[in-house]
């Protein structure tokens, strides 16, 4: 039952956090904190009581729950934790207690809905890394929608209504797109075996004909990929991030994005190895196009949060690029990647929600010269930006590193390509600490530096993700195995060497 305890503490800490604003919106923070905490506790019990484990070691279920729901049509409340899911569990946790944190004192309007919403976007996102039935996998990919349209829509910027409706469009496309494609598994399970189910486990291996196979994995990949996001189907993060609170592009970044990369590892690999294998070109040719253009596209931008937003594009693009690379190595570096991701650029929207907090701006030609005035602020700033070009030590270089060795293994062309993206990321990421934080003073006027409560919050992310960057084992080791019973799509992209 603790696996769905997991699940049920948000939900339940968010309903109270919504009553508790009768009273006032500062209980409502301390109760949404004291959910997520508890949740944390669960997380570290897991992982201490996982390490070395026989189950980690084969890349098995550590922890399984099977509760009967709609037997009648083989639905079930399935729910099962292994390494990789608990690698994305604790990132969910985590961030989820750094987002509480940072809007304790930039939500003020309606405090106790806000932290609701917040709450069950977080106990969606928990649903989606732990459920094992497909039909209930679509409800927690339902549950992170809503709550996120209106965590946008109401405690967003000025054009925060059409964002909204744009990253709710968007993603209910990709989502129907998944359920036709789980209805076509359903029924063809059934009339093979004679059992109709969702069960993950019995579906796997399903026959379908060559073409059946591919079109139905076509549709789990676009809702994958929408939610990654990959190009083409990236519109929607930029204008969502920009508009969205502090705490909202958190989430975002650092989690909402993480989900479709789980889901092509956990349903499209698994399910349709050969059809995957088929697309493994495709696939690789989109994430190098994402690299680049995302780095091109963010380096152009005057608006520092969507510039921040589109490195996303192009630091998601290495994810699928491990992925599709069909080896142990790229596919270990773009969990590694995920993580970092979530982890610097989560700090980077932090950081310019607070510069923004500060000087009402977020245009790059009106700051400059913050050193001085706002020294902890500018020394946070530096150290995010060189994490985001992926200095050595950070998180961001290892994952960065494993997903070039591996794909160099699957194809050196496309290995290449990639590369470029880090020197591109270098430009960006230069450019703003140098734009920002050095130069001549250009707006300085309320400018403070940063509050005990953010640094706090930053030094968590600090200490985070150069953990990450020097002892990488602790994650690679835990997801590691259950990647190694992926199947591979190496055999095809090897051929583009």
């Amino acid at each position: 039952m603790m696996l769905a305890l997991l699940i049920l503490l948000p939900l339940i800490g968010g309903l109270l956090a919504w009553i508790a604003e009768r009273k006032s919106g500062l209980l409502s923070r301390w109760v949404s904190l004291a959910a997520l905490l508890a949740d944390a506790l669960l997380i570290v019990r897991f992982w201490a009581g996982s390490s070395g484990t026989a189950e980690i070691e084969r890349g098995i279920w550590i922890d399984k729950l099977v509760l009967p729901w709609i037997p009648q049509f083989g639905i079930g409340f399935q729910l099962a934790l292994d390494g990789l899911s608990l690698v994305l569990a604790a990132l969910t946790v985590f961030l989820g207690i750094i987002a509480v944190l940072c809007s304790w004192q930039e939500v003020r309007e309606r405090v106790g809905f806000f932290h609701f919403n917040l709450l069950w976007i977080i106990a969606g996102i928990l649903g989606v890394f732990l459920s094992l039935d497909l039909l209930l996998f679509y409800v927690f990919w339902e549950l992170m929608l809503i709550p996120m349209y209106f965590l946008i829509s109401i405690w967003g910027h000025e054009d925060r209504v059409r964002a909204a409706w744009k990253f709710f469009l968007f993603t209910q496309a990709g989502g129907l797109l998944m359920l036709l494609s789980i209805l076509v598994l359903y029924f063809a399970h059934g009339r093979t075996t004679g059992i109709f189910t969702f069960d993950y486990e019995l579906l796997l291996g399903t026959p379908l004909s060559p073409a059946a196979s591919f079109w139905t994995m076509l549709g789990f990949f676009i809702a994958f990929g929408v939610k990654l996001p990959a190009v083409p189907f990236h519109t929607w993060l930029p204008d969502a991030h920009t508009e969205a609170p502090t705490a909202g592009s958190v989430i975002l970044a650092g989690l909402l994005l993480k989900t479709g990369a789980y889901g092509m590892l956990r349903f499209v690999l698994p399910l349709f190895p050969e059809s995957a294998a088929l697309l493994a070109p495709a696939a690789m040719t989109i994430a190098v196009l994402g690299i680049v253009y995302g780095a091109l596209v963010a380096f152009g931008q005057t608006d520092l949060k969507r510039l921040v937003a589109y490195t996303s594009v192009s630091h998601m693009g290495f994810v699928l690029l491990g992925i599709f690379a069909g080896n142990a190595i790229s596919r270990s570096g773009a969990v590694l990647q995920m993580a970092a991701h979530g982890i610097s650029t989560g700090a980077l929207f932090l950081l310019v929600g607070m510069v923004q907090e500060r000087i009402h701006t977020r245009e790059l030609g009106r700051m400059g010269g913050f050193w001085s005035p706002a020294p902890r602020l500018s020394a946070m700033g530096l150290v995010f930006c060189l994490a985001s070009l992926g200095i050595p030590g950070s998180g961001n270089f290892a994952a960065e590193f494993l997903v070039l060795l591996g794909t160099f293994r699957a194809s050196v062309p496309f290995s290449a390509a990639a590369a470029s993206g880090l020197v591109l990321a270098a430009v960006y990421s230069l450019w703003i600490a140098q734009k920002a934080f050095h130069g001549e003073p250009i707006r300085q006027a309320g400018l403070v530096d940063l509050s005990v409560r953010e640094t706090f919050i930053l030094a968590m992310l600090v200490i985070a993700i150069f953990w990450i960057g020097l002892h990488p084992a602790p994650v690679t080791d835990l997801a590691g195995p259950v990647l190694g019973n992926i199947p591979s799509s190496g055999q095809l992209t090897g051929m583009f060497r």
